[in-house]
């Protein structure tokens, strides 16, 4: 399939725009003194698995993928809670990240579980996703120049019963992402976006 079209994708728990902005507002002063620059607002989501560069012709069979997992996913966890309270710069990427605490992590696997399905699958069809260990994580400024005094923020609450595949592109200020698909789950049901 050399020289067929190709798009960088990952499937993400994606937020909503209220849950977004509150995060943003709880991050805001570390974000202000890390020196690095904020992720823009639209852009903040939780990757489950990133697929790196998949031919085109290929985004059907990420979609049943999708779906056979969404279908399967227990609707006894749902919605999906993630509780973000933690930061951490990570000196290597230059990123600072909101984290869950750790025992929240364990206290509620939905996103873990999630995540490691979806690599599993996508493994398992020939895609080559990222397979580091899974850190429910969401990225709020890159290039950050020093770690934040504090590691703690004010507990922001995201929840999910869906999950989207995302497209991303690289432009000259930084990454643009769109939602190509989202999947509801603990139905068959699809949301097209």
């Amino acid at each position: 399939m050399s020289g067929a079209p190709t798009r960088r994708l990952f499937f993400a728990l994606w937020p909503d725009e209220e849950q977004r902005a509150a995060l943003v507002h709880a991050a805001a002063r570390f974000v202000r003194h890390c020196g690095g620059r904020p992720v823009p607002e639209q852009s903040l989501h939780i990757t489950l698995a990133f697929l790196g560069s998949v031919p085109e012709a290929r985004l059907p069979e990420l979609g049943a993928i999708a779906r056979r997992t969404a279908a399967a996913f227990s609707r006894d966890v749902l919605p999906m809670v993630v509780r973000l309270e933690t930061l951490e710069h990570w000196a290597r990427a230059q990123v600072l990240a909101v984290l869950e605490r750790k025992d929240e992590a364990q206290a509620a696997p939905g996103a873990a579980a999630l995540a490691q399905i979806l690599s599993m699958e996508t493994a398992a069809a020939g895609f080559s996703p990222d397979l580091k260990p899974f850190r429910v994580h969401v990225t709020v400024a890159r290039k950050v120049a020093h770690p934040p005094r504090s590691g703690e923020i004010h507990k922001v609450e995201w929840s999910f019963d869906e999950f989207a595949l995302i497209g991303s592109r690289t432009l000259e200020e930084g990454p643009v992402y769109s939602v190509v698909e989202s999947y509801v789950l603990g139905g068959a049901e699809k949301v097209c976006t």
